[in-house]
């Protein structure tokens, strides 16, 4: 018989890598929608105790074995939902608790602090100050103790920024700050974070050099880093351009990230499941930074695992969820690097035009092993869709392979030459733009 695998918020994406990955098997694994995408990742207000109970009824009514429950491979509230959802029907998950201390950004730092000098100066701040807290220094990071994908994140180089910052994000922050302090109140977190709450907002000063990422997995209490992805930004702007893989960084960079990954991870208590740890390396001081713990693989680094390594984080994820030992083979993909580029607009507009489903097929019959995933329609506002960084609006991702680093940007340039947007601007509506 296969394994019955709920996918908490599947979307397209991922349902192509599943589909591959249940092919692959030979029809070992039947992977079934637990609630779709939009429901979990994208509505803009997020009721966790209905999704909880959809999904609840939803697994009591399937005709069969429930043997796993993963996530749709993306943020809160899939990340904070499964554990629960797999402890009721005891099944394999990482534990509520370190979940959540991965996820509040307050009580990360505290953890981490237990174990590493490698963060930056960190405090909760007050919405209506006018200063950030005394013994930080501009620039400063001002973000929601709850976010994902560095929205309401925002870089703060003096007072005004720093004012304007709180604003903006105190406008925001319930959206997902509301329906994470319900999973907050199901544990017993230290003082410090009981107090604060879900919908407070930390400060950090300013990492910085070259950002890269260790992904892994933890079976049993064993802790594996299985990949380091190099982490590009737009020149002089805080959005992201690309992942690549593998990193480039120095190797014995690459062995000190992946020892205090060891370290942190084990502190916060992951078990039986992946994870993916975010560092700065300044290449003038030699310092490393983390940024911080995810208590899941990355999306992202899907494509270009797959495209290096042969085998995808997701399979990781599946294989956790049903007890078994992930598998771990590298080297055996079609390509030596590859890349997710992300194509953006930096100011607001209403798609005009967007690529379709010719498009995309054209792409990929005329640039080998490159896909893309269009992000807004005909119709759509920019800044209406929630989820941006906050600083820019990500149109479509672009996934190519290629024997060294200039090849990855030409395949890139020319996938992005093949996808037809047309943007009319409008006045910003706030946010990114």
């Amino acid at each position: 018989m296969p394994y019955n695998v709920f996918v908490l918020g599947l979307e397209d994406l991922s349902r192509s890598v599943l589909d591959r990955i249940e092919r692959d098997s030979g029809g070992r694994y039947r992977f079934h929608q637990l609630l779709d995408f939009q429901q979990v990742i994208r509505d803009r207000h997020i009721d966790a105790a209905d999704l909880l109970h959809r999904a609840r009824c939803a697994l009591d009514e399937f005709d069969g074995p429930v043997d796993g429950i993963v996530i749709g491979f993306w943020d809160f509230p899939a990340t904070s939902m499964v554990p629960l959802l797999c402890a009721e029907r005891g099944l394999p998950a990482p534990s509520l608790e370190s979940v959540v201390k991965c996820e509040h950004k307050y009580w990360s730092r505290l953890e981490q602090q237990r174990v590493t000098t490698a963060i930056p100066r960190f405090a909760t701040v007050d919405p209506d100050a006018e200063r950030p807290p005394p013994g930080l220094n501009y620039p400063l990071w001002v973000k929601p103790v709850k976010s994902y994908n560095s929205s309401l994140a925002f870089r703060a180089p003096d007072d005004e920024r720093y004012r304007s910052a709180l604003a903006d994000i105190s406008a925001g922050i319930d959206r997902l700050g509301k329906p994470f302090q319900m999973f907050l109140d199901m544990l017993d977190p230290p003082g410090a974070v009981s107090r604060i709450g879900a919908t407070a907002c930390l400060a950090e000063e300013e990492a910085v050099g070259r950002q890269a990422t260790v992904e892994g997995y933890v079976c049993d209490g064993d802790i594996r880093p299985y990949a380091v992805i190099d982490s590009i930004r737009f020149p002089g702007r805080p959005s992201f351009l690309c992942y690549r893989y593998p990193s480039t960084l120095p190797r014995r960079i690459v062995g000190r990230l992946t020892a205090l990954t060891d370290r942190v991870v084990r502190r916060m208590g992951l078990d039986t499941t992946t994870f993916n740890v975010e560092y700065f390396w300044d290449p003038d001081t030699d310092r490393v930074t983390l940024l911080e713990i995810n208590p899941r693989h990355s999306q992202s680094h899907t494509q270009l695992l797959r495209s290096v390594d042969g085998i995808t984080n997701h399979e990781h994820a599946v294989r956790l969820a049903l007890g078994l030992e992930p598998r771990r083979p590298r080297g055996g993909g079609r390509f030596p690097m590859a890349a997710k580029w992300y194509l953006r607009s930096f100011h607001d507009g209403v798609v005009v035009r967007s690529p379709d489903a010719g498009d995309i097929a054209r792409l990929e019959r005329e640039v080998p092993g490159a896909t893309a995933r269009i992000c807004y329609h005909a119709g759509t506002r920019l800044s209406d869709v929630p989820g941006n960084d906050g600083y820019s609006y990500q149109l479509a991702d672009i996934y190519v392979g290629a024997d060294d680093v200039d090849g990855l940007r030409r395949a890139y340039e020319e996938c992005a030459a093949r996808l037809p947007f047309e943007i009319r601007p409008v006045r910003p509506a706030g946010g990114a733009g």
